[in-house]
């Protein structure tokens, strides 16, 4: 092991921060976590502490490094990744002025608005392949600039999570492409910051920091940051990516075709595109890939396994997940006429409404818990198939193959539903770390371990299994999908009057 060269993935999730060494076979070496808290001071609120991201970020490499074995001098280069569009402010000392406002936070609806006033929607959308939704970022800014104006008075610096621990790692400021495109401030054609949208919020430009290719070199670890980690000082930091994007390169979604979909407590349907393809009604996200001179469409569903973790723990609690789908495998697809809608945290794809609500429709007598169960893992699958078709018909591509990852792909129930569903084989890879993965393939290429991100997923991520759709079932959910798209809009207005 003493030969080895090994790269640094750190991943800062909204839960916690995740250390990962790999090899320059791809080989994971080992993996920690420490947790992070969440606090939430009044509704629609959702902020967290930058110090704790980088005490555990810090613990979390000490950990990785003394459990493996590992010298630090063995660690190459680090690749960051992590919770997209949060909100770090900072003044001009580098001193965080507030808590971070969170990708889900909610508190942005009217800077929203103003944002499609001053802008324009369609306009917006055309530059930055995004409506205005209350998770980006650009809309915090402004909720800061209204509401705590000596804040914004001390602000010199924006960015993003994993951003403020590459300022604690190198000392520097800097963003990867990916994660600056989820900002909403970015042209996406051009790849970097657009002047107009800046100018129309009445953002400074001096504030966003200079934005890179995922693979490239952003600065070096300070001896500082040496002494707090572990790590070995003058080591180069990589660029990254958001976790989306990481979590692409991670299972191989690096080319156009290759659909990666995430069934986690959130759902994503993600796809490679080789130019800024825009969806006109921003239904779907549109941001630059990790990839360098890659773009990617992406739909997000907010309660995907989350919401059969809801109804386990509300429910049936104590009871074992593979009972519950147990339960579910003799029961008929389409669950005799009972459907589930998954809106138990509101919506982002197709219909980007917060107050959108789950609900099961069609109970009768004959219906127990095995229909129930399965109810829930096909609304799951009708609202991932949502993203799928809007992806299918952008004008991505053709689509070659959808490789599945996350919690929820585990069950071979589950697996079949969404194959059936979308009518397409499913299939799994021997990557299971994710986002933090993908950045220190990032971390690698950007040393030379690989000659580009292709390369390096075709040589590290290996396809384990496939699932191939059942026809019969298949009629059946496409049947079931079409009802399943009647019944946001037919409820839309009663989830409101709620």
């Amino acid at each position: 092991m003493a030969d080895k060269r090994f790269f640094l993935g750190i991943d800062v999730s909204t839960t916690g921060s995740k250390a990962l060494l790999v090899d320059e076979q791809g080989a994971v070496a080992g993996v920690a976590i420490t947790p992070h808290t969440l606090q939430t001071p009044k509704p629609l609120w959702s902020e967290q502490n930058p110090e704790e991201w980088w005490s555990a970020t810090s613990e979390s490499v000490r950990k990785v490094l003394r459990e493996t074995g590992a010298s630090s001098k063995q660690v190459a280069a680090v690749g960051l990744t992590g919770q997209m569009h949060g909100l770090v402010l900072l003044d001009g000392a580098g001193k965080v002025l507030r808590p971070a406002i969170l990708w889900n936070d909610q508190r942005t609806g009217e800077q929203c608005d103003e944002i499609r006033r001053i802008v324009g929607k369609s306009k917006f959308i055309r530059i930055t392949g995004n409506d205005a939704l209350t998770g980006f970022t650009a809309p915090k800014i402004l909720w800061v600039k209204e509401n705590e104006p000596e804040v914004f008075r001390q602000a010199k610096h924006v960015l993003l999570p994993k951003d403020y621990i590459r300022y604690r790692l190198t000392g520097g400021y800097a963003m990867d492409k990916a994660d600056g495109a989820g900002t909403v401030l970015f042209d996406l054609k051009i790849r970097n910051w657009s002047p107009e949208v800046v100018s129309a919020l009445g953002i400074p430009m001096e504030w966003l920091p200079p934005t890179y290719e995922g693979p490239d070199s952003t600065g070096t670890v300070t001896a500082e940051a040496a002494a707090a980690t572990g790590l070995p000082a003058g080591i180069p930091v990589s660029a990254g990516g958001g976790d989306q994007a990481a979590q692409a390169v991670g299972v191989g979604a690096v080319e156009t075709g290759i659909i990666a979909l995430t069934l986690g407590t959130s759902g994503v349907v993600f796809a490679t595109t080789p130019a800024a393809a825009v969806e006109p009604e921003g239904r779907l996200h549109a941001f630059c890939h990790a990839v360098p001179g890659m773009w990617h469409f992406m739909g997000v569903m907010l309660s995907a396994a989350g919401s059969l973790q809801w109804y386990r723990n509300t429910l049936v609690p104590g009871t074992e997940y593979n009972d519950l789908l147990k339960e579910a495998e003799p029961v008929p697809a389409g669950s005799e006429g009972l459907q589930f809608l998954p809106y138990l945290s509101g919506e982002r794809t197709p219909y980007p409404d917060p107050l959108a609500r789950g609900a099961w429709i069609g109970l009768t007598l004959r219906h127990g818990r095995g229909h129930l169960t399965r109810a829930v893992l096909e609304g799951v699958a009708y609202g991932l198939k949502d993203s799928y078709v809007l992806i299918r018909d952008s004008g991505a591509g053709a689509i070659r193959q959808v490789r599945a990852s996350g919690g929820g792909v585990k069950g071979a129930l589950w697996r079949q539903i969404l194959a059936s569903v979308l009518e397409t084989e499913l299939v799994t890879v021997n990557t299971t770390e994710g986002a933090a993965f993908g950045a220190a393939l990032l971390a690698g290429v950007g040393v030379g371990a690989w000659k580009d991100v292709p390369s390096a997923c075709r040589q590290v991520v290996k396809i384990t299994g496939t699932t191939q759709p059942d026809p019969k079932q298949a009629e059946v959910y496409r049947k079931g999908h079409q009802l399943y798209q009647g019944l946001y809009p037919a409820l839309r207005e009663s989830f409101q009057k709620m």
